[in-house]
Formats: C-alpha cells, sequence, structure tokens
C-alpha cells in the first residue's frame, strides 16, 4: 500500500500529465502527443488507485473485476462506434460520470465512517457543503445528458420542447436546491438529501428539453464542464487531489468550449446554460415554405466545372461523416491539385455535431493541417473561389442566419459558399438540416444540388476528372 505522500505526488503527476494533454489538443498537429500524455496521466491515477487500497486483499479484487467489466464494455463500445455516433457516445459517457459522482455523494452520506468524513447525522459541514454540490451537479449532469443522447440519437425530437411558464419553474427549482443544500447542512437529514437528488434530476431534465439541435453542440460541451465540477466535487469528498485536479480541469475547460462555441454561433452563453431562455421558433412562414425548383446535376457536370476552375473551396460537414466519404474526399482533391488547382477546406466550428468532428474526419483521411481552415480565416475567400463543394453540410452554410430574425440560426455565422461562382451541393435529398429549418441555399441561381450518397458522388467525380 502506497504512502498518502506517496499517493499525493504521483496523483499531482498524473495532474500535470492532463495539463499537458490539453495544451496537446489544442491543435491538430500535437493532437496525437496530447492523447498519450492523457493516457499515461490516466494509467497513472488508475494505478495510484489500486495501490492505495486500505484492505488490498479483497478490496483489490473487487475493483479489479469492476475496472475489466467496465473496461471491456468501453473498448467494445469505442471499437464498434462509429464517428457519426461520437456525440452520442459523448452525451452517454457525461451521463456515466454524474452518475458515479452520485453513487459516491449516496455512499459517502450513508457510510461517512469510511471516507473519514464523521458520523451519520454528524458529518463535518464543509464535506457536507462538498457532497452536496457534487451530488447536484452529478445529476444535473446525469439526466441532462440523458436528454441530450435521446435528441441526437433522434429517440426524442431535436426541436425545442417549451410549455408555458418554463424558465420560472426552472429558475424556482434552482432556487430550491440552493435551499435544500443549506437546510440539509443545517439538519443532516436523509429525507432532505433524497429530495435534493430528485430535485437535482429533474432540473437538468427540464434545462436541456427547450435546447434546439442548432445549439446541441454547445449543449455537449456545457455537460462536459458540467461533469468536470461533479468529478471535482466529489474529489474534495473523497480527498482525492486527481479528482479535484483532474474535474477542475474538465469544468473549466469544458465552460472556456462553451463560451468560444457561443460566441461563434452568436448565441447567448447564459441563455444556453439556463435552458435556452429565449429560444425562437421557426417562424410560420418558414414552415409553410413552399419548395421552389432547384438545379440538379450529376458527377460528369461537378468533375466539368471544377476541371475548369482555378480554386476550389472544400465545405465538409455530417452528410461527409455519415457516408464516411473523407478518403474519397481526399482523392479528388488529390487529382484537382494534379491539373494545378488550387484546393482548401472550410471547418465551421459546430460543422458535424460536436466540436473537431469534421478535423477528425479529415486527419483521419492524412488532409494536411496547412489546408483545413476555419471559418474566420477563410470566409473572405469565397467571393473570389470558382467552386465551392459542400458535402453534406447544411445549416453551417445557409445563408437565411443572416437574413431571416425568425430563423432558430439567426445571428449564427455562417460560410459564405454562395460568394462563389458555382456552389456544388451534395446531399441525398432537400431535407432541412439539424435545426430543422430549409436551406437557401438550394435554390441560387449558382447552386447545382448533387443528390446522391457523398462516398459515391465523390467517387464518381474523381473518376470523371
Amino acid at each position: 500500500m502506497l504512502s498518502a505522500n506517496l499517493s499525493a505526488i504521483f496523483y499531482l503527476i498524473s495532474g500535470v500529465l492532463f495539463i499537458l494533454a490539453l495544451r496537446g489538443l489544442s491543435s491538430p498537429e500535437t493532437s496525437r502527443q496530447g492523447n498519450f500524455f492523457g493516457i499515461l496521466g490516466m494509467i497513472i491515477a488508475i494505478t495510484v488507485t489500486f495501490l492505495s487500497i486500505g484492505n488490498f486483499s479483497t478490496g483489490f479484487v473487487v475493483v479489479l473485476i469492476f475496472l475489466l467489466i467496465g473496461g471491456l464494455i468501453g473498448a467494445f463500445i469505442a471499437y464498434k462506434i462509429p464517428m457519426t455516433a461520437m456525440p452520442e457516445l459523448v452525451a452517454g459517457f457525461h451521463s456515466l460520470v454524474g452518475l458515479a459522482a452520485v453513487f459516491v455523494a449516496i455512499a459517502a452520506f450513508l457510510n461517512p465512517e469510511a471516507f473519514n468524513l464523521g458520523y451519520p447525522g454528524n458529518i463535518k459541514l464543509g464535506s457536507l457543503i462538498e457532497m452536496s454540490i457534487g451530488a447536484a451537479v452529478g445529476a444535473i449532469t446525469f439526466s441532462g445528458s440523458i436528454v441530450a443522447f435521446l435528441k441526437l440519437q433522434g429517440i426524442m425530437s431535436g426541436s425545442p420542447i417549451t410549455f408555458k411558464g418554463q424558465h420560472p419553474l426552472n429558475a424556482l427549482i434552482l432556487i430550491s436546491i440552493i435551499v435544500l443544500t443549506y437546510l440539509l447542512c443545517s439538519t443532516q437529514s436523509s429525507n432532505l438529501f433524497w429530495i435534493l437528488l430528485v430535485v437535482s434530476f429533474l432540473i437538468g431534465f427540464l434545462l436541456i428539453i427547450p435546447i434546439g439541435g442548432a445549439d446541441m453542440p454547445v449543449v455537449i460541451s456545457m455537460l462536459n464542464s458540467y461533469s468536470g465540477w461533479a468529478a471535482a466535487g466529489i474529489g474534495f469528498t473523497l480527498e482525492n487531489t486527481a479528482l479535484i485536479i483532474t474535474g477542475a480541469l474538465v469544468g473549466s475547460s469544458g465552460a472556456i468550449l462553451s463560451y468560444i462555441m457561443c460566441k461563434g454561433m452568436n448565441r447567448s452563453f447564459f441563455n444556453v446554460i439556463l435552458g435556452g431562455f429565449g429560444a425562437t421558433e421557426q417562424s410560420a412562414g418558414e414552415k409553410n415554405k413552399e419548395q421552389k425548383p432547384v438545379k440538379s446535376g450529376n458527377a460528369d457536370d461537378a468533375a466539368f466545372l471544377m476541371k475548369n476552375a482555378s480554386s476550389v473551396i472544400i465545405v465538409p460537414g455530417y452528410g461527409m461523416a455519415v457516408a464516411q466519404a473523407q478518403h474519397a474526399l481526399r482523392e479528388m482533391v488529390d487529382t484537382l491539385k494534379k491539373n494545378d488547382i488550387k484546393v482548401s477546406y472550410a471547418i465551421h466550428p459546430v460543422a458535424g455535431r460536436m466540436p473537431g468532428h469534421m478535423n477528425v474526419l479529415l486527419a483521419e483521411a492524412n488532409v494536411p493541417y496547412d489546408e483545413v481552415f476555419e471559418l474566420e480565416e477563410i470566409n473572405n475567400d469565397f467571393a473570389n473561389a470558382d467552386v465551392a463543394f459542400v458535402i453534406g453540410a447544411n445549416d453551417v452554410t445557409n445563408p437565411v442566419a443572416k437574413t431571416d430574425p425568425q430563423s432558430p440560426i439567426y445571428g449564427m455565422p455562417v460560410l459564405d459558399v454562395e460568394k462563389c461562382k458555382s456552389v456544388l451541393f451534395v446531399k441525398r435529398s432537400l431535407s432541412p438540416g439539424y435545426a430543422g429549418i430549409d436551406n437557401d441555399l438550394f435554390y441560387k441561381e449558382n447552386t447545382l444540388m448533387l443528390f446522391a450518397d457523398a462516398k459515391k458522388m465523390t467517387e464518381d467525380i474523381t473518376k470523371n476528372l
């Protein structure tokens, strides 16, 4: 069994590695190194936890059994999950982190002697406050993540679910959580503890249902932040340095990422985290909009336009991820380059369903990092480009975000693809994107719709080139 001092030192080392992991993940070029540091830090943390078990003979076996069960399930899911379902996976994992925090809080409240927190009815005040916060945030994370998972999976409607008096009710419940925490710390009543958990589960559900699909990437990163703060709160309860450091890192980085994404989508940070307060419904005119005529073409038409272009900008989106077309896209781009055509990639901050979704897919296809540009870096280039090749990106290219104040995505910065001389839009149909609204880009004079599977269409264009 490791001494407390040695455990603290190794936990500190793992914390430093987690910081280096975050630093590495800030750039595609260093992301693999960042992942390595994160894995190494977690191995150290798990090993130290094993070696710190008090009743080593029985405790080690029990922990090992559950670690193997969880590890095998996690490995199987990670192996089988497609990249398109990664947001749902992240939401599911967030829910498990929140639930783990709740279980630890329950164990600590029911058996505080095992955690050196005092006795039932006489738990240390500081520990009880930490325990209450960790349990409440964990419960909110769990139920909120479940709703996010159901919305992303399509089991629950991706549209905002609202009802009269929803926001006052949310505010009342949040105030009641603060009051319950105060009363729990004063009386240490077990009934109040269970009520606190139930109310926290409820508010997590109510906070997420009014948030629409267009804001779901922000929700995912926000829930990531919540799971970190829940872990940090329980880390104080367990007096575990690694949990405190890791939870604080996840919580703060998730909050910062959410803020950056809200800014990039022209969303109010506080409106989103408070349950989509101020979200707008789609206008009746938009819902009842008659379908306009569109120009459609085939791979031969697309190849002809590209072959006669001097510059092409690729705009990847969720449709590319669904079709797993990134490798076919790379082959098409290589063919264009051989014909001395300049090619670059334009990435919207929320392309796909989570931050970095498109970057990961393009990196998987070995697309050079210096050819990939964020929205603010490349948006002005569309006006000077000959062809924009939009492969499955819908909401992030919709001009209505700049023209219709009643649109759910109004004010969100979008890629100005309509300014290109020609727009090639690969899509299976005219169905709306995840925000649930029609895309005006489909009906522009310079847009040619390519109705097909993204991978098949891209391969056919390459053949024609």
